[in-house]
């Protein structure tokens, strides 16, 4: 039987280059050699954005297009909402009775975040036990394997410790400790050389159309050191350069060359960025398209998805209930 991947995606707003490079390439390669399971955390997303919850129902619909519009198979994998399975719930409630306070004020994830956002209050039960809820989301399925970056270490560690606690007090190996799968996510920043984020707008999403993409490309940071046309510029330390080495990998030594030795502007270097970005996405746009004219199929998509999903949720729940009850 092929491994169990698990692997998620909050629903607060238009997917991005970001999410594409760093997420849903690796899934793609994923779901050919095991069995995957991929969730809309919608809880997740309540937990930061309760005071503006409303836009939640329609980022679902609109995440699960851009997911399936990428090429996520629902023949291959299973896709569904969390919170239309509410055994990620029973189960988070188990563990939170069994997790010790201070191994979730010492995750190092929740006092950056407490740090860096400001525009929410994030000071809440919910938000602190957000670990607990992705220990049960993985745990659920008996997960052997989740894709995630090294910022996201300490929550698997968690997850590990929160399930060898459980198989302790219950006398129960009914869980098993869940694998670590970095992903190779090449260095994307946003347009303006900062982290790619809906809340700095630097991001260029999946779903934007070339002009859209011309006024956040014409806008990017470049080789600051570049100030005229005949100076010759430092591709490797150019934000536009490393978005040819992913968009555009075939063109990137030429840019290398017209860039280094003054062959061409930044304006023009642009241009060509533009156009690059926009073939790669024009694909991906037109399946979009499908899939927003039809949502009665992405519907059923997740409600099969979600059947699937249950029935292996309510099989690890018994278990887990004989165990603790």
């Amino acid at each position: 039987m092929k491994k169990t991947v698990f692997s998620a995606m909050r629903p607060t707003g238009k997917l991005h280059l970001g999410h594409l490079v760093g997420a849903l390439h690796n899934w793609l390669d994923f779901q050919e050699n095991y069995r995957c399971i991929f969730s809309i955390v919608d809880w997740h997303a309540l937990m930061g954005e309760y005071e503006q919850s409303k836009d939640i129902h329609e980022n679902i619909l609109e995440m699960a297009i851009d997911w399936l519009a990428c090429g996520i198979d629902p023949k291959k994998s299973i896709i569904f909402i969390q919170s239309h399975v509410p055994q990620h719930l029973e189960l988070a409630m188990i563990f939170a009775c069994l997790t010790p306070l201070g191994w979730l004020e010492r995750n190092p994830t929740y006092k950056e975040q407490l740090r860096e956002i400001q525009t929410r209050d994030l000071q809440t039960y919910g938000f602190l036990g957000y670990p607990v809820l992705q220990a049960a989301d993985i745990l659920l399925y008996k997960a052997q394997a989740v894709p995630i970056g090294e910022d996201q270490l300490p929550h698997i560690e968690l997850t590990r410790e929160i399930s060898r606690r459980f198989n302790h007090l219950y006398k129960k190996e009914i869980f098993h400790d869940c694998e670590a799968i970095l992903t190779k996510t090449p260095r994307l920043l946003g347009t303006d050389g900062r982290k790619m984020s809906k809340s700095y707008q630097n991001a260029v999403n999946l779903s934007d159309d070339e002009a859209q993409i011309k006024g956040k490309v014409s806008k990017m940071f470049t080789d600051p050191k570049r100030i005229k046309l005949s100076d010759p510029g430092h591709p490797k330390k150019c934000n536009v350069y490393s978005y040819y080495q992913v968009f555009a990998p075939d063109k990137s030594e030429d840019v290398y060359q017209w860039c280094s030795k003054a062959q061409k502007g930044c304006s023009e270097c642009k241009k060509i960025l533009t156009a690059a970005i926009d073939q790669y996405l024009t694909p991906i746009r037109e399946k979009r398209k499908e899939f927003e004219n039809d949502k009665t199929r992405v519907k059923k998509i997740l409600d099969e998805g979600r059947e699937q999903a249950a029935e292996i949720a309510e099989n690890t729940m018994q278990e887990v209930k004989r165990s603790v009850f």
